[in-house]
């Protein structure tokens, strides 16, 4: 599964579950998004979408998403799924836990009701409808909503079950409006950054190393590059970088891994500009400053250590 709609199915599950077990919210989120970004490593989708760029002089596919990518990919997933269950760790170590749920009232006028247990199946019926039998996502959303007012007692009526549907249409259009204008912007944003290309061709062109150790040293410590659709990233500029790097002779076993770690880790799991971060920042009300302050470090971390997974694997 791919895309901001998935991602935010999962999102509005997890990130209260990690709130309510005292978890700082942007570490919270962090986490999250580390985590959604770790299984895009052996994604086969936006791996296709991303091999296109990796083309023989006769147009023909030459990276292939097979063992000898696989071996990284799961190395690269473990690396930041890793990284992404230390964060909640260390930031419960060194603060005190801040739990997201309302102060209790004075005077309760009723006691809140546990939902049954059989409720919890609710988040699965979507998946189980649509890969079991084919059913469409929304109609699978639509029958796991039915399921569970009916198994939680509140389909007591007509009207109050379309005054439910009505309120909650409502605020998710509210919580996914920074996403949807996000996303009309986007194309925009990759547009200006194509104009970058030749001024990056005439900057680099000449002293790009030939050496696999210095071009691997140089993604670690440049690997924030990859941030705001900039040169390390193909959602980006990467394209014009790429074109560079293969120019001076560096293989494609090599450039993939090198150019997808800040794409996937950088760009992807980090950087605001990409559309699910926006919801995240609106949904968990974490100001893009602060969450910037922790994202940058933590995924330059992790694109350090891959480009070091990287040499050793395929530069020697």
């Amino acid at each position: 599964m791919f895309g901001a709609g998935a991602v935010v199915a999962i999102g509005v599950i997890v990130l209260p579950i990690l709130l309510s077990l005292g978890i700082p919210k942007v570490s919270a989120l962090i986490s999250f998004l580390l985590s959604i970004g770790a299984g895009l490593y052996i994604n086969p989708v936006i791996f296709n979408q991303y091999q296109a760029f990796y083309l023989d002089v006769n147009g023909a596919q030459a990276y292939f998403y097979d063992s000898t990518y696989l071996r990284w990919g799961f190395v690269a997933l473990g690396i930041q799924l890793l990284v992404a269950i230390i964060v909640p760790i260390i930031a419960l170590k060194r603060n005190k836990r801040v739990h997201a749920w309302a102060a209790q009232a004075p005077v309760a006028e009723e006691e809140p009701k546990s939902a049954p247990t059989i409720a919890l199946i609710t988040p699965f019926i979507p998946v189980i409808l649509a890969i079991g039998l084919n059913v469409p996502v929304i109609v699978g959303f639509l029958v796991a909503s039915f399921f569970a007012l009916a198994v939680c007692g509140k389909l007591t009526s007509y009207k109050a079950t379309t005054e439910v549907f009505g309120k909650t249409f409502y605020d998710g259009a509210i919580d996914t409006a920074p996403l949807v204008g996000f996303m009309l912007m986007i194309p925009m944003f990759n547009k200006a950054a194509e104009l970058c290309v030749p001024y990056f061709n005439a900057v680099l062109g000449g002293i790009i190393p030939n050496n696999t150790l210095v071009i691997c040293i140089a993604f670690a410590v440049l690997a924030p590059l990859g941030m705001f659709r900039g040169p390390f990233t193909l959602a980006g500029c990467g394209a014009a970088t790429l074109g560079i790097l293969k120019s001076v002779g560096f293989s494609n076993l090599l450039l993939f891994p090198l150019m997808y770690a800040p794409t996937i880790t950088m760009n992807i799991s980090c950087c605001i500009t990409q559309s699910w971060i926006v919801w995240g920042l609106g949904y968990t009300k974490v100001g893009t400053k602060d969450f910037l302050k922790r994202s940058i470090p933590i995924g330059w971390i992790i694109c350090a250590i891959l480009s070091i997974v990287t040499f050793f694997m395929f530069g020697r």
